[in-house]
């Protein structure tokens, strides 16, 4: 066998279920840090959200500040905005509460503190060489797993573009999954996150570079999106569907973060920094067409998806029980409503062709399990919006 040796990135501390959110304190203690800079939204700040989990950190006898400028598809200037803002008030430390904006955003501003320069300096793969600044993540949706994550995607302005940052270094120092968080969280965006969690768990699934470690994570996460997504969208106070959709959107977060995605994630990074359109959306509509791309690659994985998806596939060849994978994926959009192509979120036919040259670049195609020309990256975006 030739040499190769598999990381497994992972937050140290991990705290899971109702209440976890007020040990936030606690978990400042761990640090020796005084002063929390808290990255989040607008619509957090109001429902409340942020003033909670101040109120957690001020009853443990520390200070915190709230900065809710994070924009929907965090961009470089959005960035850098909250780094003059942290050192402006002389914080110590990084809270991100939200999903996968302010995560993101908190990564980058973590980046830019510790390291200096601009955060486009750091694109592509393991690019800092300093971890100072602890970074705490409490996560309000369940989906993008980045409260777990060495993930870190930023739209850069001028070339309107998602860099994909994957560094080490910006996992966070612990993370905090508290469904009590997520209850109020509105139907199209339970749908969207949990279309998210399942990209995510596919991808890594069927990565080149996947392990017995992630495969567990992956399949796991699939059946449990497949058994409770829909009720969590129905019926945003069910407590026992949003529960169980953290430890989805968790498990998905385990196995992509060590395996990686594929050419979803690459191609909805494109349609993010090119329309601003959102990433979960995007990558509901885009996973069914590069699964029938990917298939031939390992028609035996994508079978093991269907089965994790529910659907029976005995006695069917594994190219048969994949495309029944592909068409449960599709129901499941279906049924929560994601909108069924491309077309409908305006993306056009003349901007396909920039956006695959982008997406053929992007750290996330280099771990998809079937290597695509560019015309083919074209097509896959073609068949999306039809």
């Amino acid at each position: 066998m030739k040499e190769q040796v598999n990381g497994y990135f992972m937050p140290t501390i991990n705290l899971m279920g109702f209440g976890s959110a007020k040990k936030i304190g606690e978990q400042i203690a761990l640090t020796g840090k005084k002063k929390a800079f808290i990255v989040t939204d607008k619509g957090l700040s109001n429902v409340g959200t942020p003033e909670l989990i101040k109120g957690y950190i001020q009853e443990a006898g520390f200070e915190a500040v709230i900065w809710d400028e994070t924009c929907a598809n965090p961009t470089d200037d959005n960035v850098h905005e909250g780094v003059n803002a942290y050192q402006e008030n002389q914080c110590d430390l990084i809270i991100s509460l939200g999903g996968g904006s302010p995560h993101d955003c908190a990564k980058g501003i973590k980046l830019v503190v510790d390291n200096g320069g601009r955060v486009n300096d750091y694109e592509g793969m393991d690019k800092s060489s300093k971890s100072v600044t602890p970074l705490i993540a409490i996560n309000t949706t369940a989906g993008t797993a980045s409260e777990i994550t060495r993930f870190c995607i930023i739209t850069d302005t001028a070339r309107k573009v998602k860099m994909a940052i994957v560094d080490w270094r910006t996992t966070p120092t612990a993370s905090i999954n508290d469904p009590a968080l997520m209850v109020a969280m509105p139907a199209s965006l339970t749908a969207a996150t949990g279309m998210d969690a399942l990209t995510h768990a596919v991808e890594a699934y069927v990565s080149t570079i996947a392990t017995p470690v992630t495969d567990c994570s992956a399949i796991k996460a699939i059946e449990l999106v497949s058994k409770w997504l829909r009720d969590a969208v129905s019926d945003g106070s069910n407590l026992e569907a949003r529960e169980q959709m953290t430890y989805a959107e968790l498990l998905a977060g385990m196995a992509f973060n060590n395996a990686s995605l594929g050419y979803v994630h690459a191609m909805a990074h494109q349609l993010g920094g090119f329309y601003d359109l959102p990433h979960g959306v995007c990558n509901a509509i885009l996973l069914p067409h590069v699964c029938k791309f990917n298939v031939s690659a390992n028609p035996g994985r994508f079978s093991d998806i269907a089965k994790a998806l529910g659907e029976s596939v005995e006695g069917l060849s594994d190219e048969e029980g994949a495309q029944k994978g592909i068409e449960a994926i599709k129901k499941l959009s279906q049924d929560i409503e994601i909108p069924a192509n491309l077309s409908q979120l305006g993306v056009r036919e003349e901007d396909l062709e920039i956006m695959a040259t982008n997406a053929m670049k992007d750290a996330c195609s280099f771990t998809n399990p079937k290597t695509a020309t560019l015309e083919e990256v074209i097509e896959i975006y073609k068949e999306a919006l039809k």
